[in-house]
Order: structure tokens, then C-alpha cells, then sequence
């Protein structure tokens, strides 16, 4: 990150009341609720209670990091319009979610799920496909952890002016994560949450008020000069760009929709409604978001004409730079924006960790190593596999790669394979294990060794499309051709029904 006009001691001053408000929020979430640190469910989900604001935001802060601000501007200032993509695909893993999350949500709640693996091995019964889901799930959720905390690093040193080196906000932020998380689970992550998202909402309208302020006219007028100045930014795209836009609208779309923690805000849902509520919230959250920040970029072409690829890497920087410099509120609201953006990247490192350790506790040790563990000391277990985990992470990270945007990519490859055992699985009964599982093996296989290979794309489709379209050949081709068994304790005649999930909950019925 570039030198900020604001950075040094006011930056530190913020990034420590941000961390101290962290830690009392963990310790109040924790404090009254004991289950909260005794149970899977108290523990991992917020004892499945979340209410409609703190489920709004953990969503929200899930699904958008502090990094895709940062980074989000630069990439409409180098695309222009075509760029816009990034409101679509972030609409598209909303529309994926209305296609399942639901129908989950009622499972869930009835078969007690904490973890992902949950659905895929109470849906196929198969041993082999829910340990190859878990696989997958642990290596896209460690690139996630690993491309968060070197965010998390850069960013903090940007903002102290490398008063605090990169390394040190590292160590810094993870002990405040890994503490607030320990005494308060999910709970603690959910409400820490709703601090960061409105940070980083009020934080970029200002940065776009700031900017119109700055070129002195509106969204019109910065369509004019780009007109006039590079029109190739605002014309139609050709035929591979167009492709790689659809392409990247499914792919993103149904990617980041298996992520493991947001499947596990699922389940937290405190009822079907308020998951419904949430998610018709979130459907316009692309648009003040990276809707918002892809209008900053397009500004700052007009704002600052003629930045090298590297140098537009600091867009955001620059034009907060600027818009700090108007008067004393935007100064003040640069400094907290800034603050809100690495709180934004702890809130998506915390719930990518809360998921990782849940599925380590659970789907492994639980599963594998020690079933009669009692609950309390399965959740023992993850809280310290989430430390190993994190501390592994550390050591790549202290050097971190500089390739992060392949890591990036690769995690989507890979985890997009879960969709069709996940939604497929939801509607049709035929759906087999062994088909799912060979399409999930060979589309991951496939797609990432055309991503190391360097071949990340043929025709603007990304391999991990390609991977995905094989898989779903694969699971479907194959639950044809192989003869149809219900398994002896199957139950999908229960929950693939539309009649069966019309059926509320048990708890909601309850309540």
C-alpha cells in the first residue's frame, strides 16, 4: 500500500480502538452465553440464533473483504466499463444462494448440521465424497486465510506509515482475532461484524463523495471526458471479454457461494425468515458496494489519467490522499475508512478461520479420530487446530508470495466443484455418490492443473468453468448410467420433495 497523507499516529490510534473494540465484543458475546464456548452449535453457528441485523452483516462482511475495495477500483480504472462485471457476479452468488440456501436452511435445522460436510455426507452417505468435500473446502478456505492475512499486513503498514511494519500487524491482528473469536465463537465474529460493515459502507460513500467533489461534476460528465479521452473504456466489449464476463458471473457466482463459512451462516439463521430477510437484503449490497467502489475507479481515470498498471495498484490510496485533503470531516473519515478496510479484512480472516477450525474438530477428528469425544473438547480441538492452522499460514505469510492473485483464482477453481453435490443433490433424488464424487475429483484435478499449467483460460472461460462443466457431465452421465439405489437409510425421499420442505422446522414450530 502506498504512503497515506494520514498515516502515522493517528492511523495507529484508530487500528487500536478498532482492536479494543473487538475484544470487548468477544468477551460480552461470550460472557452471558456459556454454551457459546461448550457446544458445536453454541460455539460455531451463535447457538443457530442469529437475528436479522447481526445475520445481515456477517453475511455481508463474509462475502465482501476490505481487500475487494482496495482492489476493485484499480481493476475498473485499468478495464473501464466492462469492469461493471464486478456488480453482476457479486448479484450472481445472491441468485445461487435463493437456489439452496432455504431448502439447507430446513435440513439443517432438522438434522442439526455444523459443518458443510454435514449436508454432503447426510445426502450421499459416502464416506470418500464428504472427505474429498471436506479436502476441498480446508485448501480454499487456507488460500482464503493466507490472501487475508497478507492483506491484513500490507494495509496496516500503509496505514501507520510502516510505523508498524507489515509483519508486526500481521502477529498483531491475529492475536486480537484469534482472542475475541476463542471467548465468543461465532457470536463474537457476527457482532464484530456489524462495526466493520457500517465502517466500511459509510467509509467508501464518502470516498465517492469525495471524489465527485474532487473532479467537480458527476457520473455524466466523467462518461463525457472518458469519451472523449479513451473511448475504448466505455465501449462494447469484444467477444472474449464478453465471454470471460458471463463466464466469471458463473463461476463466481456459484464459487463463492460454497464458501464453508457463508453455508455456516446458513445454518445460524435464528429462522427461515430471517435468512430470507437477509438474503433479499444482500441483493442490493452490490450496488453500494462494488458498485460504489467500481464508480471510484472509473473517477480516478479522469482523477489521475496515465498510471501504470502498478501504480493504478494504489488507486484507492491516491484518491484518499486527495479527498483527506478537503477539509477536516473527509480527513477524519479517510482515517476511520482506512481503519474500517483492515477491520474488514480481519471479519473475513475470522469467519474463513471459524469455519476452518469447525471442520477440522468435526469432519476429522470427530468423524475420524476420536467419535465419543465429549462436545466440549471437540471444540477444544478446533480452537487449537484453528491456532496451528493460522501459525502454518504465518510462516508463508511473513514472506508473503507475489503471486496472490493465482492463489486467489485457484481457490475459486477448486471450491466451485462442490456446487453440483450441493444444489444438484438438493433436487433430484437420482444424484448418486460415486458419479459426485468422480466429478468433483476430476473437474478439481482439471482445473487446477490448467491453473499451474498457466492455462487459466481458453476463450475468456476460466478452467475452473471448464472443470465445473465436466464435473456436472460426470455427476449426471453417471447417476444415469449407474442402476438407482436408495441407500438403506437414505432419506432424500424426505427432504427432495417440495412437499417435504414445506414442512417448518421442528424449532420453529417450537418457538
Amino acid at each position: 500500500m502506498m504512503e497515506l497523507a494520514f498515516a502515522g499516529a493517528s492511523g495507529i490510534a484508530v487500528l487500536i480502538t478498532y482492536a479494543v473494540l473487538m475484544l470487548v465484543i468477544g468477551y460480552f458475546a461470550g460472557r452471558y452465553r456459556p454454551g457459546a464456548r461448550k457446544t458445536m452449535k453454541g460455539y460455531y453457528l451463535a447457538g443457530g440464533g442469529l437475528g436479522f441485523v447481526a445475520l445481515f452483516f456477517t453475511l455481508y462482511a463474509t462475502q465482501y473483504s476490505g481487500n475487494a475495495v482496495v482492489g476493485y477500483a484499480p481493476a475498473a480504472y485499468r478495464a473501464g466499463f466492462s469492469w461493471w462485471q464486478s456488480v453482476p457476479f457479486m448479484i450472481g452468488i445472491i441468485a445461487v444462494y435463493l437456489l439452496f440456501a432455504p431448502r439447507l436452511y430446513v435440513i439443517a435445522k432438522r438434522e442439526g448440521f455444523v459443518t458443510p460436510t454435514d449436508w454432503i455426507r447426510h445426502r450421499f452417505r459416502s464416506s470418500a465424497t464428504a472427505i474429498l468435500a471436506t479436502l476441498l473446502m480446508l485448501w480454499g478456505l487456507g488460500n482464503y486465510l493466507l490472501e487475508q492475512l497478507v492483506a491484513m499486513g500490507h494495509a496496516v503498514s500503509g496505514l501507520t506509515g510502516d510505523t508498524v511494519p507489515y509483519q508486526i500487524g500481521v502477529v498483531g491482528f491475529v492475536v486480537v482475532m484469534l482472542a475475541y473469536s476463542w471467548v465468543g465463537g461465532m457470536r463474537a465474529v457476527a457482532l464484530t461484524d456489524v462495526m466493520q460493515g457500517i465502517a466500511l459502507l459509510v467509509g467508501i460513500c464518502t470516498l465517492l463523495f469525495g471524489a465527485f467533489y474532487l473532479v467537480g461534476g458527476d457520473l455524466g460528465s466523467v462518461t463525457e471526458h472518458l469519451r472523449q479521452t479513451q473511448p475504448e473504456k466505455i465501449g462494447v466489449p469484444n467477444l472474449d471479454v464478453s465471454i470471460n464476463w458471463l463466464s466469471m458471473i458463473v463461476m463466481i457466482g456459484f464459487g463463492a457461494a460454497m464458501y464453508p463459512q457463508a453455508i455456516q451462516r446458513i445454518y445460524a439463521a435464528k429462522s427461515e425468515r430471517t435468512l430470507k430477510r437477509s438474503l433479499a437484503g444482500m441483493a442490493w449490497m452490490p450496488f453500494v458496494t462494488t458498485g460504489v467502489v467500481f464508480v471510484i475507479g472509473i473517477i480516478g481515470i479522469q482523477l489521475m489519467p496515465g498510471l501504470s498498471e502498478a501504480e493504478s495498484e494504489q488507486l484507492v490510496g491516491r484518491i484518499a490522499n486527495q479527498v483527506a485533503g478537503i477539509n477536516l470531516f473527509f480527513y477524519v473519515i479517510m482515517i476511520l475508512f482506512f481503519g474500517g478496510v483492515v477491520a474488514a479484512i480481519v471479519s473475513t480472516a475470522d469467519s474463513a478461520l471459524l469455519s476452518f477450525s469447525s471442520m477440522i474438530s468435526k469432519d476429522i477428528y470427530t468423524r475420524h479420530v476420536n467419535p465419543n469425544a465429549p462436545e466440549r473438547k471437540q471444540v477444544l480441538v478446533g480452537k487449537v487446530a484453528g491456532i496451528v492452522g493460522i501459525g502454518l499460514l504465518l510462516v508463508i505469510a511473513w514472506n508473503p508470495p507475489s503471486t496472490l492473485y493465482e492463489i486467489f483464482v485457484l481457490k475459486f477453481e477448486l471450491i466451485v466443484q462442490l456446487a453440483p453435490g450441493f444444489i444438484l443433490g438438493m433436487y433430484w433424488r437420482r444424484l448418486s455418490a460415486w458419479p459426485v464424487f468422480t466429478g468433483m475429483l476430476v473437474g478439481a484435478l482439471l482445473a487446477g492443473g490448467l491453473t499451474l499449467a498457466g492455462a487459466e483460460d481458453w476463450h475468456g472461460i476460466p478452467g475452473g468453468l471448464i472443470g465445473l462443466g465436466l464435473n456436472i457431465v460426470i455427476s449426471v452421465v453417471g447417476s444415469f448410467v449407474l442402476p438407482h439405489r436408495e441407500v438403506e437409510d437414505s432419506d432424500t425421499r424426505k427432504y427432495v420433495t417440495a412437499e417435504a420442505l414445506d414442512t417448518p422446522p421442528l424449532e420453529e414450530v417450537q418457538r
